[in-house]
């Protein structure tokens, strides 16, 4: 939704909301304390919690397997669909440099051969996941079962990415429904090259892993061990990499646990970042509610939820043996990374316990719990019903984004 004082979509975060406070409750110990609980309860083959408070960092590792050939927290990690907040971000640059707009037309810019109609899909409706398409292509599931345990998105290439956008049919006028879709995000991705003519792997480290100094964050596999290997729900079989096909723009971001912390905090500082700063603040703009009472609250990277000092972002993501969870909050200086070389079930205990480690940063637990609506302590239940509702119950937009 676009205001008389906007310049660009989606503009800058209103108010002042965001400002960090002088907040120090808990000292250094007693943040490693809890965030080795939190390491020894991820049971995972190598875990990381890494946490930055004003710029000061607290990184605790561990694990139940073997320690790898290099320490934990300089592995790179595979953090799946936490990739759609550089994605988001790197769109929020190309606006905010004048390149795009966010209204284009996804489907000219890819080719289509008809026009695309009055109300067509967006930039904007695929980052903010209201373009009308599901989680995954229809065509999707029968190519992928042969390599469903090993790599099922590797089966499905770009090419065929594209078609079957241009080819879906949407069953609801674009921007008036939500459902997280990685579908939508891939598809974006792919605009945004044709958008430039340079391909989504490219821009990206050109227009951000490079101005953010991200120099151990890779879109692809490495070698010599710059990798963390993942492993299955039973905590010892080991996965190969994952390959995202065509999917890249939605999952394929591997980073170490103290990059991830850098790009958290250049979230939390955005003045630091010159060539970013209009993004990184841009991206902390709400342009999207959904849900009982608006609840849901979104904006083009990340998932926004109130807490009693200011607001926390956050967005977590899981390969075929790897889960991370990225989120920040501007008004107490905190940003945390955590992730871990096991595949839970969706909205598991792992993203629960870090999204509670985030959430009671700075504040009283009791007032964290009753914020969010659930009794005190309830630490991991009242994450986990927020990460549930915030990433799969599909709603009505009530605020559409801006086009």
């Amino acid at each position: 939704m676009t205001t008389a004082s906007r310049t660009t979509w989606p503009g800058p975060p209103a108010g002042q909301e965001d400002r960090p406070c002088a907040n120090t409750a808990d000292g250094d110990g007693a943040w490693s304390e809890r965030l080795a609980e939190a390491v020894t309860a991820a049971d995972a083959p190598d875990t990381v919690f890494a946490l930055s408070r004003h710029g000061r960092r607290t990184v605790v590792t561990g694990g139940t397997g073997e320690a790898p050939g290099r320490p934990r927290d300089r592995l790179r990690y595979e953090i799946g669909s936490a990739t759609k907040a550089f994605t988001g971000l790197l769109l929020a640059h190309l606006v905010d440099s004048g390149r795009l707009t966010g209204g284009e037309p996804a489907a000219a810019l890819l080719g289509a051969r008809r026009p695309p109609g009055r109300t067509p899909v967006t930039l904007a409706h695929l980052v903010t996941h209201t373009a009308g398409l599901p989680a995954l292509p229809a065509g999707f599931y029968p190519r992928a079962l042969p390599a469903w345990r090993t790599n099922p998105y590797g089966r499905y290439p770009d090419a065929r990415v594209i078609d079957a956008f241009l080819r879906h049919r949407p069953r609801h006028r674009p921007g008036t429904r939500w459902r997280y879709s990685n579908f939508g995000v891939a598809v974006l991705g792919h605009a945004l090259a044709a958008a430039t003519g340079t391909p989504w792997p490219d821009l990206t480290t050109d227009l951000l892993l490079r101005p953010l100094a991200l120099h151990d964050t890779a879109l692809r596999p490495g070698a010599g061990g710059t990798d963390a290997t993942g492993n299955g729900k039973d905590g010892t079989t080991a996965v190969p990499p994952f390959d995202a096909g065509g999917f890249q723009a939605a999952g394929a971001v591997r980073a170490t646990p103290h990059d991830l912390l850098t790009f958290l905090e250049a979230h939390l500082d955005p003045a630091r970042c010159p060539p970013l700063t209009g993004a990184l603040r841009a991206v902390r703009t709400p342009v999207l509610r959904r849900g009982l009472g608006q609840r849901h609250v979104h904006t083009v990277a990340w998932f926004r939820h109130p807490t009693d000092g200011g607001p926390l972002y956050f967005h977590s993501g899981a390969t075929l043996g790897q889960q991370a969870f990225l989120g920040f909050r501007p008004d107490t200086g905190t940003a945390l990374a955590a992730v871990c070389t096991r595949r839970f079930r969706a909205h598991d205990p792992f993203v629960a316990t870090a999204y509670a480690l985030l959430a009671v940063c700075g504040q009283p637990c009791q007032t964290r719990c009753q914020s969010a609506g659930v009794p005190a302590g309830a630490h991991a239940p009242c994450a986990w019903w927020v990460c549930r509702h915030w990433y799969v119950t599909p709603s009505r937009v009530t605020v559409a984004p801006a086009s």
